[in-house]
C-alpha cells in the first residue's frame, strides 16, 4: 500500500472544515442560548445586550463568565417567590390577634381566653357576633342600641314603637269617641 500525502492533506484538510463548522456551530448555539437564557432572567436591555457580547467575543471563557455572573432565578421563578411570599403575609395578617396581650385568637371568640379583652360583642337583634367598633350589625342591619343613625325616615324612627305599641289600641280609641 503506497502512501499519497495528497489525500492525507485532503483528509486534514476536511477534518480542519469540520471541526471549523463546529466551533462556529458551537460559537452560534453558545450566543443563542445565552440570549434565551438572559431574556427569561433579566428585564434589562442592556444587561441582556452585554451578556450576549460577552458570549459572542470571549466564546467559551465567556459562557463561564455569564454562568457565574446570571441572575440565580428566572422572572418567573421569581414570581413565584413573590406570590408565595404574599400569600404567607396574608395568612399571618389574617389571623386575629388580641389587642389586650397579642396572642393569636380564633374568628368566633367573644372574650381571649389569656387576658380577657373583649374581643366582640353580640347583636342583640340576632345573638351573632359582631365587632367593636361596628355600630350596625352586618348580618340583620339592626342598629347597637344607643348608637345615633343619620338619615332616617320618620316610618324607620317609628318602627320601634310599632313593635312596642299593638295596633288594636288605636281602634279601641275611634270606638270611645264615638260613644
Amino acid at each position: 500500500m503506497t502512501f499519497d500525502p495528497s489525500s492525507l492533506s485532503n483528509f486534514m484538510l476536511f477534518l480542519t472544515a469540520w471541526g471549523g463548522a463546529f466551533i462556529a456551530a458551537l460559537w452560534l448555539s453558545l450566543i443563542v442560548w445565552t440570549y434565551r437564557d438572559i431574556r427569561a432572567r433579566a428585564r434589562d436591555p442592556l444587561g441582556r445586550i452585554l451578556a450576549v457580547l460577552v458570549v459572542a467575543v470571549l466564546f467559551l471563557p465567556g459562557i463561564v463568565i455569564y454562568i457565574i455572573l446570571r441572575p440565580h432565578r428566572t422572572l418567573d421563578d421569581e414570581y413565584q417567590h413573590t406570590l408565595e411570599e404574599e400569600a404567607l403575609l396574608r395568612s399571618i395578617e389574617d389571623t386575629p390577634v388580641c389587642p389586650g396581650c397579642g396572642r393569636r385568637t380564633k374568628e368566633g371568640w367573644k372574650i381571649c381566653p389569656n387576658c380577657q379583652t373583649k374581643l366582640k360583642k353580640t347583636c342583640h337583634h340576632c345573638s351573632k357576633l359582631m365587632e367593636l367598633p361596628w355600630n350596625l350589625c352586618p348580618h340583620c342591619g339592626t342598629p347597637t342600641p344607643g348608637m345615633r343613625r343619620d338619615d332616617l325616615t320618620l316610618d324607620e324612627a317609628l318602627e320601634p314603637l310599632a313593635a312596642i305599641i299593638p295596633e288594636e289600641e288605636p281602634e279601641e280609641v275611634e270606638l270611645q269617641s264615638e260613644e
